[in-house]
């Protein structure tokens, strides 16, 4: 009884940790794939999956067989004993070499056509993507536009990224569409990418970067041309939305301590019209209340909901400029204000920001919008 026990534990154990393999999410899975390079790879997955397990079943069969029939039944003889089989021989040599074949051509196939390089077909988008510990810069060339942590594709059509790094090694990988390849610094590296159909898909850094490497999150949205097209035009042109008194007041905050780093639409004291400036050290924040994410972590909107909750961007945006340690550690952006226990501090002219100074900083940003 006890024995039966001992085996039903080990059976309940051996379910439970089969089930917890199972547990992922479907923007995340290779297996969920949305694009041509992704169905390859599936392809790949399922091919070397189901040879590994017929080679297991047959070794197991054949071992299972081997121990009932042959096992020992208290004989005081040996066997007969079987130096060598010229049939045997030959034959576990050709099988293993024939299934190396069935893996092997498919993923030379594959592995060529992905790394083919489509950047100079018209058809083709570019987008020139830098690698920073630890955020994502999408450039569109064609478009003369920056953005960052969010990459907006048309579907149906390919996209060629031409990946590089600004600091370490890091890996460019959006697993719903297919293919990995390393950013490197000082070399640019192509992997051209299509989504087939509309919707959101995770991307991730594939490669240890650092302290926040696992908060090395990107998102790929895959919209329809037009869609795409007015994306484009909303991203050329300044914020439709008038600045309040309170976001007047963020906005000389911006100019005197944000602007070298990161680039938005400010107003031009000679003309008094919105126009794009700032640095490029940090992420580009034109439209960033337009975004899914604060920093590619912190999500904008409700679980479950499609649309971004200006409040919870408002949060956000608090959240990540008081402490941004607390959300990504070892990230250069500094603190606007003094926090206890931070690993940063950052002062401007006169002091760390009040609450209040951080309110029309928050409400400057909120400004970063086309609606």
């Amino acid at each position: 009884m006890r024995s039966w026990r001992r085996w039903l534990t080990r059976l309940g154990v051996f379910g439970t940790i089969l089930l917890l393999a199972g547990c992922g999410r479907d923007d995340v899975s290779a297996l969920q794939p949305k694009g041509p390079a992704a169905d390859d790879a599936r392809f790949l997955i399922v091919l070397t999956s189901g040879v590994m397990i017929l080679v297991l079943l047959v070794v197991f069969v054949l071992y299972t067989y081997a121990l009932i029939r042959f096992r020992w039944k208290g004989q005081k003889e040996y066997p007969k004993q079987v130096e060598g089989n010229m049939k045997l021989e030959i034959l576990w040599t050709v099988i293993p070499f024939i299934l190396l074949i069935i893996i092997g051509t498919p993923t030379l196939v594959y592995t060529f056509k992905l790394d083919r390089d489509h950047t100079n077909d018209p058809e083709t988008l570019k987008v020139k993507v830098t690698a920073h510990q630890f955020w994502w810069e999408f450039e569109y060339p064609d478009y003369k536009l920056k953005t960052a942590q969010e990459v907006v594709i048309p579907v149906g059509k390919k996209v060629a990224f031409q990946l590089e790094s600004a600091d370490v090694i890091h890996s460019f990988w959006v697993p719903s569409l297919g293919g990995k390849k390393d950013a490197n610094p000082g070399l640019t590296q192509t992997l051209t990418l299509q989504a087939d159909e509309p919707g959101v898909y995770q991307g991730q850094c594939a490669e240890l970067c650092g302290l926040s490497h696992a908060n090395m999150y990107f998102r790929v949205k895959a919209v329809s041309q037009e869609e795409f097209d007015r994306w484009v035009a909303d991203m050329q042109r300044p914020p439709q939305v008038a600045l309040s008194d309170k976001a007047k007041q963020g906005e000389q905050i911006f100019k005197q301590s944000c602007l070298v780093c990161h680039a938005a639409y400010v107003t031009d004291d000679a003309t008094g019209q919105m126009k794009l400036s700032g640095g490029s050290a940090g992420p580009s924040l034109v439209n960033v209340a337009d975004r899914e994410t604060i920093a590619g972590i912190l999500l904008n909107r409700a679980h479950g909901e499609a649309d971004v909750d200006p409040a919870k961007v408002r949060e956000n945006l608090t959240v990540w400029l008081k402490d941004p340690q607390s959300v990504k550690p070892g990230n250069l952006m500094p603190n606007v204000q003094n926090v206890e226990g931070s690993k940063m501090e950052y002062t401007v002219a006169g002091g760390p920001l009040s609450d209040e100074q951080l309110e029309a900083l928050v409400e400057f940003l909120m400004a970063q919008k086309q609606q």
